[in-house]
């Protein structure tokens, strides 16, 4: 299977374990486990163990973990919905669902969560005579354990906030994000089907029974269902277009009966808002939409725009690199592939646009896209087009002296 292709029961895992609820609650759970098991592991031990403890020596530290872990659990949701609203307002709003996926932000609100449920069972059972002298000693054990990876956790989690969700960090994440969905699409444009041709006569449209944006196709389910049925697939909505009354799914040549189109439109899975997952554009979107912002004239910040453009440059380069798979594993279904045109407008047209005045981003523009057609000699004239435009527009905006600069340095960049 290709690679940038999950059947939809690993996709829909794969979203899930990216919820912040889903973490908590599976650390939740553990927590209470270890808490119940601690009675019944004593008995099993092969040797009799206890330590001389004061009273209430277990039930004290347990209140103080609750208590601490209640104010540092809300101190922590806090400080990640602070570092999401910072992101939207200074970044771009399409940055959020990034942040929300950290890994190490989900796991430190899990693990204060799961330390708060912790003391607050082991309260509870300890108050209900439920553990014996034994148990009780194993419970202060686990509770000296779970100190230990609170104490860890929190220190890791504080060194984390002081980058977390700046704006170097957001781009970075956009970028890796870009980065990941352009290499995947770059190996195999067409998700392991056939190259788009030119949908038959006759064929028959399938068309979504909402509106909404394609963010997953199942391609192996789609060369499934047209083996089953002797018919071809043609996708006409991928990752990122909108599925509507104009833009069908899909056309299918052959018997389309009810089955067939129900089936089609399974492999289809439509959401209000784009993804990351399998659309190659929305990242380069979501880099230029910060680059456009922190060109704003309430911003009227070009640092922020002309390391957007570094960003630009390392992404379109690695996924211009990456070696084409010519191999077809889906053979009844074609698949049109994502136009480099369409990404290099994506990526560059609205910051030539809203930094058409600003000579120091259209010097670093030229530059960025004269590296780009020499790392891809066959499509420079992509690259070229671009420029030019950009150089047009924003000549009509320059004075002579900066336009006379800007020419000098495109002439320098491109070699001529």
């Amino acid at each position: 299977m290709a690679s940038s292709t999950h059947s939809p029961l690993a996709s829909f895992f794969l979203r899930l374990g990216r919820q912040v609820w889903v973490r908590a609650a599976i650390f939740t759970v553990i927590a209470i486990v270890i808490v119940l098991a601690a009675r019944f592991i004593g008995p099993l031990l092969p040797f009799s163990f206890s330590i001389g403890l004061a009273d209430n020596a277990v039930d004290s530290l347990l209140q103080i973990i609750a208590t601490a872990m209640l104010t540092v659990s809300t101190f922590s949701v806090t400080a990640m919905v602070t570092a999401f609203s910072s992101a939207t307002t200074t970044a771009t709003p399409r940055s959020t669902q990034l942040l929300i996926a950290d890994p190490t932000s989900q796991n430190a609100v899990s693990t204060f969560v799961g330390a708060f449920t912790f003391s607050l069972v082991g309260i509870v059972a300890l108050s209900t005579g439920y553990y014996e002298e034994q148990g009780r000693t194993i419970l202060f054990i686990a509770t000296l354990i779970v100190i230990g990876i609170v104490v860890f956790t929190l220190l890791r989690w504080i060194s984390h906030l002081s980058t977390f969700g700046r704006m170097s960090d957001v781009i970075d994440r956009v970028e890796k994000a870009a980065t990941t969905s352009l290499e995947r699409h770059a190996e195999s444009p067409t998700l392991g089907a056939r190259p788009a041709v030119v949908v038959p006569p006759g064929a028959t449209a399938v068309h979504a029974e909402k509106v909404g944006y394609v963010t997953h196709v199942d391609v192996a389910g789609l060369d499934r269902l047209a083996q089953h049925h002797g018919i071809e697939i043609h996708v006409r909505a991928t990752p990122g277009h909108v599925a509507d009354a104009r833009v069908p799914l899909a056309a299918v040549t052959g018997t389309g009966d009810d089955d067939v189109r129900a089936g089609v439109r399974r492999a289809f899975r439509i959401e209000h808002h784009r993804t990351y997952e399998q659309d190659p554009r929305f990242g380069v979107i979501a880099l230029t939409e910060i680059g456009s912002r922190a060109l704003s004239p309430s911003t009227n910040d070009p640092g922020t725009a002309i390391e957007v453009l570094a960003s630009l440059q390392r992404v379109l380069a690695r996924s211009l690199d990456v070696g084409r798979r010519s191999d077809v594993e889906y053979e009844h279904v074609y698949v049109p592939a994502p136009r480099l045109t369409e990404l290099v407008d994506d990526a560059f047209r609205p910051l030539a646009r809203d930094g058409a005045s600003l000579i120091e981003v259209q010097v670093r523009l030229q530059k960025v896209l004269a590296s780009l057609a020499r790392c891809a000699p066959d499509h420079s004239a992509v690259f070229s087009d671009a420029a030019r435009a950009a150089f047009e527009r924003s000549r009509r905006q320059l004075n002579r002296v900066d336009a006379r600069t800007l020419r000098t340095a495109a002439r320098e960049a491109w070699g001529r």
